[in-house]
């Protein structure tokens, strides 16, 4: 399963990525990740961790898991990348969230376009995951841009 969304903003690509770099961040505009708290770090993680509460619901159907999330790519301002990495032996499906930030085309002094690409490769926890996730990204933006555009000197 693959979710991609753009979105393009007013905001500079060094405020926008500094909203995008952290987990603990998406919970105040990502509505699927309900909660994201630093975990404790493990020698072979090649990042910070989180620990992520997923959150997903069509009609009466709810469905949550945690996972544990490390951040496997840091090239400040323009990519991010996390990836699943659970501690357990256990074979866990991939999860991983990349965010790219670039300078809008536009003439403007400011503004960016920020690309996000969400993979899951397990079997889907809830049906249609791939339809929620996409809407999920695409409701998104605006909460995104108003965070970002509030907060420019974060």
């Amino acid at each position: 399963m693959d979710a991609r969304a753009e979105l393009e903003t007013s905001a500079s690509v060094d405020a926008v990525f500094a909203q995008l770099e952290r987990l603990d961040n998406y919970p105040k505009w990502l509505d699927i990740v309900s909660r994201a708290q630093p975990a404790a770090g493990d020698a072979d993680d090649p990042g910070d961790a989180w620990m992520v509460d997923l959150r997903a619901q069509l009609g009466p159907l709810r469905r949550s898991k945690r996972l544990r999330i490390v951040r496997s790519e840091l090239d400040p301002p323009h990519r991010v990348r996390f990836v699943r990495r659970e501690l357990e032996d256990r074979n866990n499906s991939l999860w991983s969230l990349t965010v790219e930030v670039r300078p809008a085309d536009s003439q403007a002094e400011d503004g960016s376009i920020v690309t996000v690409h969400m993979h899951y490769g397990g079997a889907l926890w809830i049906p249609m995951l791939d339809r929620i996730l996409a809407d999920e990204i695409r409701n998104s933006k605006p909460r995104l841009a108003a965070l970002v555009e509030s907060n420019p000197d974060t």
